[in-house]
């Protein structure tokens, strides 16, 4: 138990430096772009490391055709690539930003698979 309290008087000397490397870090979030396809590249999808859609980019070709359901089912797949490299991305990005230092709630922040070893 005393230990923790300890852990805690840390973090509360390092409060100034923790909150620099959370501004870092939320900043190169932002810079972090990945892409996520579908349909063998009809469908493309831009996130950043904030797990922001940035862009969808469909092939006219797709949109010529005029299945709504199959473009349905392309959209969601490249979203979904994306937002799961974009995820990946960002905790492999904090993690080093952090240098191996536990940020505490950072798992949640990123939703499944989201690193920080909270």
């Amino acid at each position: 138990m005393f230990n923790n309290l300890g852990n805690l008087a840390d973090m509360m000397r390092n409060a100034g430096k923790i909150r620099e490397t959370v501004e870092k870090a939320t900043e190169s979030l932002g810079q972090l772009h990945v892409e996520g396809t579908a349909g063998g590249g009809a469908v493309t999808a831009k996130a950043n490391g904030r797990l922001e859609l940035l862009a969808v980019r469909i092939d006219p070709k797709l949109l010529a055709d005029g299945d709504a359901e199959l473009l349905e089912d392309l959209v969601t797949a490249a979203v979904n690539q994306a937002l799961t490299k974009a995820r990946e991305a960002a905790a492999q990005s904090l993690s080093s930003l952090a240098g191996g230092f536990p940020i505490p709630g950072l798992s949640g922040l990123l939703g499944p698979g989201g690193g920080g070893g909270a």
